[in-house]
């Protein structure tokens, strides 16, 4: 059913769903209105008996339609619970209607026993089975199919209660008294059973759950003793359509439907909290059991102590036999489900327990990383100090006029070296600071070149050579100066130690501009990548134990998305792997060369 978008009121209903609210007096009035007046009114006959069959199947269209609004509703189960409700009033519609059909459309009498009595007898199956799916219960751990299954033996059983007591009275031996009798009782029953779940719902609920389920449960109370009442008039022929025994069923037809338009407005399962974490309820297992027990002690009564005809003995002697075997198999499957379940169930709480394990151990090493972090920091620090000093001495020293050219040559490159350790243990305290990202315009080539900084110290001694492929002066693009380096030196540490890994190669980085982007992208010429479309889960990781935690790709990944950017990972087809990443262009920068059109042709 296709809604307008809902926007909530103050008064808590949404707009597009209040219209439905008229439903409710119009009802009562329009079906309990008119055919109180028409049954105090109106005598027995042609036109009452036509107004009574029609209104009152109208009636039964109404609560099945106010019970369908929420099939739609969200989660699942409250989905089925709503479908099951409407199924059993549509199936007491059907019933309604064949009734009608005798009475309007041929216009005789029902006979007595009647062939749909069977199906207003089952009605009230498919509302016991929408209560063992407890939609006000939000907890993941009921499982539909399991319930499914339960419903199918629930079903069967009162079947097999229909075949084993009514249906014997109506073609094995027929009785008509005995019939009447035996299905005023059964159906009686069935319909207090549904009330008593529904008041258990009532006691186990809270908030706008148990207001619906508390109209339901007034309902099927009312529908349970007037259906019997009217049952029993039926049997003693001083029942009439139209009459005045129609108007409880009317009432309690329209207080279901009452019940499935508030629950339509309120809408209850998107507005309770989880009410239990207790475990899953015994009683669906319960009640199977008693359906395996119940019918061979029913079939040794039969063989035994009934006195009923040997054909009608015989008749649920057999009846029960093969109901044994159809509940059996069912049974059977049951406890299949619940077997896969507990086994799902098994394997993933291993699996948790191995993923906390990982978790815990990749925990351990990443504290290992902090504290070393924090050391090289210390450290880097007392570098800075004695090192500000050489380069101060060493500018002094390079000041002096009375030196040669060779010691002035060895004080430039002492100067030098001095400014490179300097540049290194800038870069690094400022890799290992934790501060909050201040987003400025970065020029990639400088941050490439920081990272590089870094990351030759993991080149030396290796044959491994790094090649950086600056095409022309790039657009400045905004962004953390520090996570953008992190990413980069990621990107070349896993370069390097793929290299590694083969004896040698190179690593090419190159840095373009594609449209409003600045595209950088991490070439080598390794082995490749067995799994480049995980690279970027946590704690996935191709390294050996030890040496990697899966979480630098990740981190990676992370940051530049908060950049608006794109990094993606594929093997080359030559071999090695490239790793691109895409940041878009700083606004500031395509406004410059919007107003200034030398410069972005340059550009």
């Amino acid at each position: 059913m296709n809604q307008a978008p809902i926007h909530p009121d103050p008064g808590g209903i949404s707009t597009p769903r209040r219209n439905l609210l008229w439903l409710i007096p119009a009802s009562w009035i329009a079906f309990v209105g008119s055919s109180t007046l028409c049954a105090l009114l109106l005598p027995g006959g042609n036109f009452l008996t036509a107004f009574g069959d029609i209104t009152l199947g109208l009636t039964a269209l109404f609560a099945t339609f106010a019970l369908a609004l929420n099939v739609g509703a969200p989660p699942r189960r409250s989905r089925a619970f709503w479908a099951l409700m409407a199924a059993g009033c549509g199936a007491w519609t059907i019933s309604q209607g064949s009734w009608t059909y005798f009475e309007v459309y041929r216009h005789q009498p029902v006979p007595n026993p009647f062939i749909g009595d069977i199906i207003s007898f089952l009605h009230a199956v498919p509302m016991i089975g929408a209560l063992a799916l407890r939609p006000h219960d939000r907890r993941g751990d009921l499982h539909m199919h399991t319930g499914y299954v339960d419903f199918s033996l629930l079903l069967v059983w009162w079947v097999y209660l229909y075949l084993f007591a009514v249906i014997p009275w109506q073609y094995i031996a027929p009785d008509v008294a005995r019939y009447g009798t035996s299905f005023d009782y059964l159906e009686g029953i069935e319909n207090l059973l549904l009330a008593a779940g529904l008041a258990m719902c009532v006691y186990y609920s809270k908030g706008a759950w148990r207001k619906i389920y508390r109209h339901l449960f007034l309902a099927a109370l009312l529908f349970a003793f007037a259906a019997y009442a009217a049952n029993v008039a039926i049997d003693k022929n001083v029942y009439y359509t139209g009459g005045l025994f129609d108007l409880p069923l009317m009432a309690a037809l329209v207080w279901m439907g009452t019940a499935g338009i508030l629950a339509y407005q309120h809408r209850p399962s998107s507005a309770i909290p989880q009410i239990s974490q207790s475990e899953p309820s015994p009683w669906p297992a319960r009640f199977a059991m008693v359906t395996a027990i119940s019918m061979p002690f029913l079939a040794i009564w039969s063989a035994i102590a009934d006195p009923s005809p040997l054909s009608v003995r015989q008749f649920r002697i057999v009846t029960t036999q093969v109901t044994i075997v159809l509940v059996s198999l069912l049974l059977f499957l049951r406890r299949w489900l619940v077997d896969q379940d507990r086994a799902r169930l098994l394997l993933a709480s291993q699996e948790t327990l191995e993923d906390l394990k990982r978790f815990q151990s990749t925990m351990i090493q990443t504290e290992k990383l902090v504290s070393l972090g924090q050391l090289a920091a210390g450290a880097a620090h007392e570098i800075n100090n004695p090192l500000t000093g050489i380069i101060g001495y060493s500018e002094m020293l390079a000041a002096q006029t009375e030196l040669s050219e060779k010691q002035r040559a060895t004080v430039e490159k002492i100067s030098a070296l001095a400014g490179r350790i300097k540049g290194l243990v800038t870069n690094l305290l400022s890799f290992a600071r934790r501060v909050p990202p201040e987003k400025g315009l970065l020029d990639i080539s400088q941050v490439i070149a920081s990272a590089l900084n870094l990351s030759n110290l993991e080149i030396r001694g290796k044959h491994i050579h790094v090649e950086f492929i600056d095409a022309g002066p790039l657009p400045v693009v905004r962004g953390d100066a520090n996570q953008i380096m992190q990413v980069f030196f990621n990107l070349a540490d896993n370069a390097v130690d793929a290299l590694d890994e083969v004896g040698g190669g190179v690593l090419v980085i190159r840095a373009i501009r594609e449209a409003s982007n600045v595209v950088i992208e991490f070439s080598d010429n390794g082995a490749g990548i067995k799994s480049p479309n995980h690279v970027f889960d946590p704690f996935f990781t191709t390294k050996p134990a030890g040496k990697g935690t899966g979480l630098g790709l990740s981190i990676c990944y992370g940051i530049v998305q908060e950049h608006d950017g794109t990094i993606e990972c594929f093997n080359r087809p030559g071999g090695g792997a490239t790793f691109r990443v895409t940041l878009p262009v700083a606004v500031e920068a395509v406004r410059t060369e919007e107003n200034d059109p030398a410069h972005a042709s340059h550009a």
